[in-house]
């Protein structure tokens, strides 16, 4: 059997890049029966079809890590990419996507697009998160700020760019690697929110060992991934590093005694925004579990 990572995937059909190039694939009925789909980002085992060319999945290799939206494998780095206007960034969903790639060990990179609008309002931003712990590039696909620095964070690594649909991901890998011709969309008048241009996920190859996959915008995510609100704590990295300091181990941060992070937050040591947003997803777990 020949070995290969998928692609793409489109209609029940699979795109396996192997040795030979890309392969068509269709997945073995038995894993509908095991309830497994084959996700972009898979290592598979494929047997060729003689006949014409194509392939079945006969196997999926286990996978080191896997997103649920977008539904990824074997991610080895996240750059999650937020516009500094048009549209306005928004740290709540921010907060949240941070939180999904912290949950899977995935290393991450805050990528600020379209710094070159509000250069002030990028600046601080950047500054709130560096200070949180968070590798941050400012970027702009108009002046060229920071490709470079986004291109070598590509480097051997399978990345994939999320964020909101609008804040210039496409426009960034296109800069980044002019041989990919990834479409890209206009703002919407009338909302100032993207229009979707990624219809499905797709993972592109920028060199032999460097892979990048450019994912659908969405502006929501659960957190019903989760299992329980006491995991929380420890996807904010400045509540995990500072939270070790409170006079409870199970401290929650809300309104315990003794607690290091309020501290910190009442003296701006750390950011009260991204605290609340905290607190807020915590209330939003709790209401998950009572129902």
């Amino acid at each position: 059997m020949v070995e290969g990572i998928i692609v793409r995937g489109v209609g029940g059909f699979y795109y396996v890049n192997t040795d030979d190039g890309i392969i068509e694939c269709r997945a073995r009925g038995l894993f509908r029966e095991e309830n497994q789909t084959p996700l972009v980002g898979d290592k598979v085992r494929i047997r060729l079809n003689p006949e014409d060319g194509s392939g079945y999945i006969e196997e999926i290799l286990p996978r080191k890590n896997q997103l649920i939206r977008p539904p990824v494998a074997n991610i080895t780095q996240a750059i999650i990419v937020m516009s500094i206007k048009d549209p306005i960034l928004n740290p709540w969903l921010l907060d949240r996507l941070l939180v999904m790639v912290e949950k899977e060990k995935i290393k991450v990179t805050i990528c600020i697009n379209k710094s070159e609008l509000k250069t002030k309002e990028a600046d601080k931003i950047v500054n709130i998160y560096r200070d949180a712990g968070y590798n941050i590039i400012r970027t702009s696909a108009e002046t060229g700020e920071g490709i470079e620095l986004l291109r070598n964070e590509l480097r051997d690594n399978i990345s994939i760019f999320a964020g909101p649909s609008g804040v210039g991901k496409s426009s960034l890998l296109n800069k980044i690697d002019k041989n990919l011709f990834i479409e890209t969309g206009k703002i919407s008048k009338k909302t100032r929110r993207g229009k979707h241009t990624t219809r499905h996920v797709e993972l592109f190859k920028l060199d032999d060992d460097s892979f990048v996959l450019d994912s659908p915008g969405f502006g929501s995510l659960n957190l019903d991934f989760l299992e329980d609100e006491s995991q929380l704590r420890g996807y904010f990295k400045e509540i995990n590093k500072y939270g070790k300091e409170c006079k409870f181990v199970s401290c929650l941060h809300v309104n315990e005694p003794g607690c290091e992070v309020k501290r910190l937050v009442e003296d701006g040591i750390i950011n009260g925004e991204r605290y609340k947003n905290y607190l807020n997803f915590l209330e939003e777990l709790k209401n998950i579990r009572r129902y």
